[in-house]
């Protein structure tokens, strides 16, 4: 079991890596659009960090069976995402997600310093619940109160063809307001574990709440448990985990920590619907497998890149120079 935590690692840093050369590949990509470098192919993946408008382009595929030709890619990253969520927790979170990966690291560091804060219920649970409020309103925003007409409108607008840039315009070009609300979550994240993806993540949110269908979960034998807590001492989302017999809590994210730091056989186990035990490696390895699955599905059936001309992206790009990030 001693294979999970260094395996995570090198998980997590190999789809941060990707994330990185699909940026500068994407940096590149505009550098030409925007007529200052030789071309460079549009990288698909980019697509991953455009998640509202992903939501978007979920209700359209569920009300019309449309997938979205303009971002595809995001629609199926979104939707991947989702189906790992129900089978295997949040596994995108704890085993793909290159934001948590982040704090996982400064977590780390900062561990070597002083015990993660545990606040009491009366504070943790009002805290959690803003991730669920900043989820209902894009819920409500965009699953509410847009109609099939609205999404269109949105769909279509030159925003939308741009929108990729823009986002990089913001890592680029960040306001005074964004690095200071950066500065804020890494302060707070040194005093709170994983601050962001706990309190405010709203996708992280969305992935908990269908995490709690999922069959796989982590259980606790009672009677063999000597409450030493080391389980509650490494658990990134700070669940009570000695107070239950089977873990289903939304803030589990899968990575089977707590499950190795465990000093008793089989006192913790991940098992099928909190009854058949499970090998461990059937979660990382069922989380990156389903998303490579979506993303095989998807470049096979034509549903990755981008329908939008390079000409079109090009006409765009030198529109968002032009009206600014």
């Amino acid at each position: 079991m001693r294979f999970v935590p260094p395996v995570r690692r090198l998980v997590q840093g190999a789809f941060a890596l990707f994330c990185l050369v699909v940026g500068y590949r994407f940096y590149h990509f505009f550098l030409w659009a925007t007529g200052d470098g030789a071309f460079v192919s549009r990288p698909a993946s980019v697509e991953a960090f455009l998640p509202v408008g992903a939501l978007v382009s979920f209700k359209k595929l569920l009300l019309t069976g449309h997938y979205d030709r303009l971002h595809p890619a995001g629609l199926t990253i979104f939707m991947a995402a989702l189906a790992i969520a129900l089978l295997f927790r949040k596994g995108f979170c704890g085993w793909i997600c290159p934001i948590g990966f982040l704090f996982d690291l400064q977590e780390a560091v900062v561990a070597r310093f002083r015990r993660p804060l545990r606040l009491p219920g009366w504070l943790d649970y009002p805290l959690r619940s803003l991730k669920y409020l900043l989820l209902g309103a894009f819920l409500y925003l965009i699953g509410w109160q847009m109609d099939l007409q609205a999404i269109d409108g949105f769909m279509r607008s030159p925003y939308n063809v741009m929108v990729d840039a823009r986002m990089l315009g913001f890592f680029l070009h960040p306001s005074a307001m964004a690095i200071g609300f950066f500065i804020f979550l890494f302060a707070a994240a040194m005093v709170l574990r994983n601050f962001w993806c706990r309190f405010l993540c709203p996708y992280g949110g969305l992935l908990g709440l269908m995490a709690s269908f999922s069959p796989l979960q982590v259980k606790r034998d009672g009677s063999s448990c000597i409450d030493c807590r080391r389980c509650e001492k490494v658990c990134p989302g700070a669940i009570r985990i000695t107070a239950k017999e089977v873990v289903r809590s939304p803030e589990c994210v899968g990575c089977l920590e707590c499950v190795v730091v465990c000093p008793v056989q089989d006192c913790l186990t991940l098992s099928l619907a909190g009854r058949k035990k499970m090998p461990l490696f059937l979660l990382p390895v069922g989380v990156v497998a389903l998303l490579l699955t979506f993303y095989l599905v998807a470049k096979l059936s034509g549903h990755w890149e981008s329908a939008i001309p390079v000409e079109l992206f090009k006409k765009m790009y030198g529109l968002s120079l032009r009206t600014g990030h």
